[in-house]
């Protein structure tokens, strides 16, 4: 049975953003330029926090894992969105996309788990800044991605375990530029409702949980900075609000998508944007521009680089 379905949908049909030719022209450049921005960025925030010693530590490391999620993210359905506006083709196989929503849940489900560790770090770092070095140890930074990375896969195949075997019997038509699970278990010619509440259950119940999870976390940090030491929560606040910030931005559209995974407005699409190219944007923009550390190491990473090339 579940052969004669996948030759009978060989390919999906992504619709798009719209079907204004000037409006595709308009989110073409739009989306070019974000994403270079998005590439430049992050591989800046990468390379600045691998070269520099002065910024071998939990929290840059861990930032600098951020970064590179983020480039995989925008880089998994961006670039097919520019050749799509392009060429005007807006396909994509079966395997391909049972492939991008795979590797989406694979890179979503590890950033929730990043953002998490991020927040246990940064409890440390303020709440127990004698022990931060003990706890927060290489053995540990190492440990925390790895974990990200394996959670996030494993959150992954369970999701795309329970859909490769649903029948396709005609429908293809994608009302979005990317593949992913509301709108792949949609076009399926089935009953998909208990499918549908295990969708919901895990990608919507994970990320509303983890959210509020990290909402609590730092309101606890500022009751604990507040009550040890009315001076430093403004400090506290102030290196928090920026985490707060990526949190909200990232795990908004998630929230939205999943908790009500079949909207009847085409607003899922501009949160996805919002997600894949504005927040990868942000990220850098937040933890760098505010961070003085940061700031310096570029400054040094670039007056070397000045200095060797003069030296050549």
């Amino acid at each position: 049975m579940s052969e004669v379905n996948y030759s009978e949908v060989s390919e999906f049909v992504f619709l798009g953003l719209s079907t204004s030719r000037p409006m595709q022209r308009f989110l073409l450049s739009f989306s070019t330029v974000f994403y270079v921005t998005i590439v430049l960025g992050n591989l800046l925030v990468v390379f600045t926090v691998v070269l520099d010693s002065h910024l071998h530590s939990p929290m840059y490391f861990l930032l600098a894992n951020l970064s590179f999620m983020d480039l995989c993210f925008s880089t998994l359905t961006i670039p097919k969105m520019i050749s799509d506006l392009y060429s005007g083709e807006n396909k994509i196989s079966f395997l391909g996309c049972v492939i991008q929503i795979f590797v989406l849940h694979v890179l979503g489900g590890s950033e929730m788990v990043l953002l998490t560790t991020m927040a246990l770090d940064r409890y440390v770092a303020i709440c127990k800044p004698l022990h931060y070095l003990t706890i927060m140890s290489p053995r540990m930074c190492i440990l925390l991605p790895v974990t990200a990375w394996v959670i996030g896969f494993i959150h992954a195949v369970a999701q795309v375990a329970s859909i490769v075997h649903l029948p396709f019997c005609g429908p293809n038509e994608i009302d979005s530029f990317y593949c992913d699970l509301p709108w792949f278990i949609k076009l399926a010619c089935a009953d998909t409702y208990r499918l549908e509440f295990m969708v919901m259950a895990n990608s919507g119940f994970i990320s509303t949980g983890t959210f509020f999870l990290l909402i609590f976390s730092y309101i606890f940090i500022l009751i604990t900075v507040w009550k040890c030491s009315s001076g430093g929560l403004s400090k506290a606040l102030s290196t928090l609000s920026a985490h707060i910030t990526v949190v909200v931005l990232f795990f908004g559209p998630c929230i939205f998508v999943y908790v009500w995974p079949f909207p009847t407005v085409p607003v899922d699409k501009f949160l996805a944007i919002l997600d894949f190219l504005i927040t990868p944007i942000l990220n850098p923009a937040i933890y760098t521009l505010r961070n003085k550390d940061m700031k310096m190491a570029m400054r040094r990473l670039s007056s070397h680089f000045l200095n060797l090339r003069k030296i050549s």
